[in-house]
Formats: C-alpha cells, sequence, structure tokens
C-alpha cells in the first residue's frame, strides 16, 4: 500500500522536477544560441523604450514556447524526450557556428542547401573552432540533459504548467499588437535566428516544397529540328560568380585578360531568380518562370532528337532524363593525365566528344562550381593565382576583407580562361555553327553588411548575390545578338531553341537574345 502511494505521489520521487529542468533548459538554449537574433533585433529596432519591449518581449516569448516543448516532450516521453533534445543541442551548436561564421540565414532555401550539399562540399565548411563549438555548445549540454534524475509530478501540475505557459505566451502575443507590423517585418531574417525552430520548421517546410518539385514532371509540346546544319551550343552554369568582379563589366581588376581579347563577344548584364543553386538552375533551364515542374531544357531537347551532354563538379539541378551526364570524377577516370581537383576537367576532350556526336544538333551543359565559397583558394590551379595574398581559411570573417577577395577573384580568372578554352576549341571545329553560353547561378557577398557567400531570400538579398554575368560567343559574329538592357536566367531556354534551329510551340522570341 505504500509502495503504491508513493509511486502516485511524486513529492516522494527523488530528483529534479521536470518543471523546474525544462525551465533551464529553456533559459539556456536562449542565452547559449541567440545572441545573432538579439543583435540583429537591436540593430533594426526602433530607438526608445518601444523598442526594448519588442525586444525583450520576444526574448520571453521564445523562453516561455521553448519551456513549454520541452517540458512536453520530456513529460510524454522521458528517453525519447531527452534524445530529442539532446539532438536539438546538438543540432543548435552547429547552425550557431554558422550563423557566426558564414553570416547565413537558417531558413528554407538554405536548408535545401544543406541537403543538396554532398561530402566534400559540407566539410570544407568546417574549421577546428567548429568542433569547440559542438563540444562546448552541444555535447556539455547533452551530459547535462541525460545526467539529471528527473521527477515528473502529477497530472494536476502537468496541466497547470501547460495552461499558465499558455497564458503567459498569449499576454506576450496581445500586449505586442501594436509592434507586429515590426514583426512581420523583420520575421523571414529574424525567424532564420531562432534555434532549434529555424532549422525544424524549415526542414518540413523544405521537404513539402521537394515533394512538390518531385511530382512527374509537365511534358512539353514535340518540337521539330528545322534544318540538318550542324550546330553545337555550350552552355556553362557558373557557380557564384558576380557579375561586378568580372573586368569586362568595369571592374578595375583585370580579371577577364582573355575574354577582353576575344572578338565577338556579347556581354550582358542579368539577374538570377534566386540566390541559391537549386532555384538559380530551375530559373535557367524552364521555359517559364513557374512553380510547377515542367520538362527542362536538356530533357526536352534530348528527347526530340538533340544529342546532350552533362558534365558536372556541382550539383542542385532538377532531374534529368538524358543519355550522357558524366561526373568529375567519371571524366578523371576517363582521362587518366587529367587533374580532377579543378573545373578544367570539365574541358577535356570535348571538341573530340562533340565532333563524334551522330546527330547534326548537340548542347553540352557544363555545370562548374569555380568560385563557390568558402575555399576560393582551393577553386583554381595554382598558376592562376594573380592577386594575392590570399584567404586560405573557411572562417571567412576571420580574413581580411582585401585576401579573400583577392582568391575571389582568381576564381575569375580560372572562369575566363575555361571560357576561352571553350571558344578556342569551338573555333577549331571544321562544319560546325557554334555557341558558348556562360550564365551564373546566384552571385556571392564577399563580407558587404557582415554578409558572406549567398542564400539571402532574393526580397532582401544585396545586389552583389542576384547581379550576375551573362556572357555570350557566336562563330557567326556580332550581328546575330539583340541588344537589352536586362536579362533573367529564362532567356537562356528560348535562345538555346532558336541558335540550334528548334522549332516548338512553347517558343517564345521576346525571350530570345538573337537576330
Amino acid at each position: 500500500m505504500r509502495t503504491n502511494r508513493t509511486y502516485r505521489d511524486s513529492r516522494h520521487q527523488k530528483g529534479v522536477r521536470l518543471s523546474v529542468f525544462a525551465a533551464v533548459l529553456s533559459l539556456v538554449n536562449l542565452v547559449l544560441f541567440h545572441y545573432p537574433f538579439f543583435s540583429y533585433g537591436c540593430e533594426n529596432v526602433e530607438s526608445g523604450i518601444n523598442g526594448y519591449i519588442i525586444i525583450g518581449s520576444l526574448g520571453l516569448l521564445m523562453l516561455v514556447l521553448n519551456y513549454l516543448v520541452f517540458y512536453l516532450l520530456l513529460y510524454i516521453g522521458r528517453i525519447l524526450g531527452r534524445m530529442l533534445l539532446a539532438f536539438f543541442f546538438i543540432g543548435n551548436s552547429i547552425g550557431f557556428y554558422f550563423i557566426t561564421t558564414y553570416d547565413v540565414m537558417i531558413d528554407d532555401s538554405m536548408m535545401g542547401n544543406v541537403f543538396n550539399t554532398n561530402y566534400s562540399e559540407a566539410t570544407s565548411y568546417y574549421s577546428p573552432s567548429a568542433l569547440l563549438y559542438i563540444l562546448l555548445m552541444g555535447v556539455l549540454p547533452c551530459i547535462f540533459i541525460f545526467m539529471v534524475k528527473l521527477k515528473s509530478g502529477t497530472l494536476k501540475q502537468f496541466f497547470a504548467n501547460i495552461g499558465y505557459s499558455l497564458l503567459f505566451a498569449l499576454v506576450i502575443v496581445f500586449a505586442n499588437m501594436p509592434n507586429w507590423p515590426w514583426i512581420d517585418r523583420n520575421s523571414t531574417v529574424g525567424g532564420s535566428l531562432v534555434l532549434p525552430w529555424s532549422y525544424v520548421v524549415n526542414t518540413f517546410r523544405y521537404r513539402s516544397a521537394l515533394r512538390e518539385s518531385n511530382r512527374e514532371e509537365i511534358i512539353l509540346p514535340d518540337a521539330v529540328i528545322a534544318n540538318d546544319e550542324k550546330a553545337v551550343l555550350v552552355l556553362v552554369i557558373g557557380e557564384s560568380a558576380r557579375r561586378d568582379h568580372f573586368s569586362l563589366y568595369g571592374y578595375d581588376r583585370l580579371t577577364n585578360p582573355r575574354l577582353s581579347k576575344v572578338e565577338g563577344l556579347k556581354v550582358y548584364k542579368a539577374n538570377s531568380s534566386a540566390t541559391y543553386t537549386t532555384a538559380g538552375l530551375k530559373a535557367m533551364l524552364e521555359y517559364k518562370e513557374s512553380d510547377d515542374l515542367y520538362e527542362i531544357l536538356p530533357n526536352y531537347l534530348y528527347r526530340n532528337g538533340v544529342d546532350v551532354i552533362w558534365r558536372t563538379s556541382n550539383w542542385g539541378q532538377p532531374p534529368l532524363h538524358i543519355g550522357k551526364y558524366i561526373e568529375a570524377g567519371d571524366l578523371k577516370s576517363e582521362y587518366a593525365g587529367a587533374d580532377a581537383g579543378y573545373d578544367g576537367i570539365l574541358i577535356e576532350g570535348l571538341k573530340e566528344k562533340i565532333e563524334e556526336s551522330d546527330t547534326s544538333k548537340v548542347l553540352v551543359i557544363l555545370h562548374t562550381s569555380t568560385s563557390h565559397g568558402p575555399s576560393y583558394n582551393t577553386r583554381y590551379p595554382s598558376e592562376f593565382e594573380v592577386f594575392t595574398p590570399v584567404c586560405n581559411t573557411v572562417e571567412m570573417s576571420k580574413c581580411p576583407k582585401a585576401q579573400l577577395i583577392n582568391a575571389y577573384d582568381n576564381t575569375i580568372v580560372y572562369t575566363d580562361y575555361l571560357l576561352d578554352s571553350i571558344i578556342s576549341d569551338l573555333k577549331s571545329l571544321e562544319g560546325w555553327r557554334s555557341c558558348m553560353m556562360f550564365v551564373s547561378d546566384h552571385g556571392e557577398s564577399l563580407g558587404e553588411k557582415n554578409l558572406y557567400m549567398h542564400g539571402v531570400p532574393i526580397a532582401i538579398a544585396p545586389a552583389c548575390q542576384y547581379e550576375i554575368p551573362f556572357i555570350v560567343w557566336r562563330s557567326d559574329g556580332d550581328g546575330m545578338y539583340r541588344d537589352a538592357d536586362l536579362l533573367s536566367q529564362h532567356n537562356v531556354f528560348h535562345s538555346v531553341l532558336d541558335f540550334l534551329g528548334v522549332e516548338s510551340p512553347i517558343y517564345d522570341d521576346s525571350m530570345n537574345i538573337f537576330n
């Protein structure tokens, strides 16, 4: 009888009350991981007492809501609850490292980058300090979470804790009704800095969008190849190439020493549709801007009789249905003497592959990674290190800005070499009309306003993250280009159709850059 009474009465249990433990964890979570959130809030909130009220209220709201979730997790499943909390603290430590080191925002597009990053790219972001973040801010709290003995309390106490927490949260929300316009304006950035919910919620948002995008693609109307003239177009998809660091666009450094001497080169200004790779590629390969998944350019042309070759050192493209998809590692096996460490491997033997084609129309897509950070200094061979000294750490914010820019500009010099090499190969083709088209997936931040790399939502992104180069060369001369003040990535689809002589019901002449 006494044993049963003890079991029912939590006052006889030894250990820390579950409500106290959840409150402590919520406070630790707030203090450890939310300096970027409060720093952003203080920089953007209105001055005066109301500004302090907004920031203080948001801090209280996070504290209460985290307490509520932590308490529920621990009460419903003691072991599972601890495991989830441990996962949160490890995840928070990693998220905090990336936020403070690279000034990223953890939104749905960033979670898309996480799930679409391969091992080699992912490891390039980590430095020895990352291990300290994980050990001190992730592992140590996990040890505390699993070591403390807990007593859950009575069912009456459970409902009381839940009720008071919800009531307190509602009071904070309604007391801040006049401040909701400010909160709404800053919700995108502010929400991306709230851990763990930024990556938890945005993972679900990304997965939901991915399921939507992976539905069966909408097949476009059949096309017809209008003539038998041999024509090849090489579409080079640049990575993180910002327009204002190309001397072709007026940059005061000579980052395009080779292309500046190429006759017949046409240089357009363009804006990307997004600031991350997957959306940029989709825009470049679809026939119109749409949330739907239409048949993309390489799939469409391959289905209608064009020989399509895709070579890549990158990732993030929509699903491909073509016969010749080749990764850089496969090219290394085919060309034993080549160096697969750089994007030069993508152009090895390309001229011969074009000449071997058994069709009169060839589309080659080279998806590069030349200017992808954070380790710009590893993206080019040593002979292209024109600007020195260079930043050689992944912790970009700790590098002198001049060194970071030097390393990045060297990637543009290497890009210049690759594009010039492609044009030279195309010039040497006998009996082929040829074209090289270079368009970047997005731009890049190099420390301006303490932002690095890319991925800021397009609505609030700085111009350097979406202002991209659009460079074209044709073997048949200057007169074949139309003038345009500003292009988009959607101009690619229709321009390629026109150059290759592919007639299609969905062709839009207003999106064609060629006469």
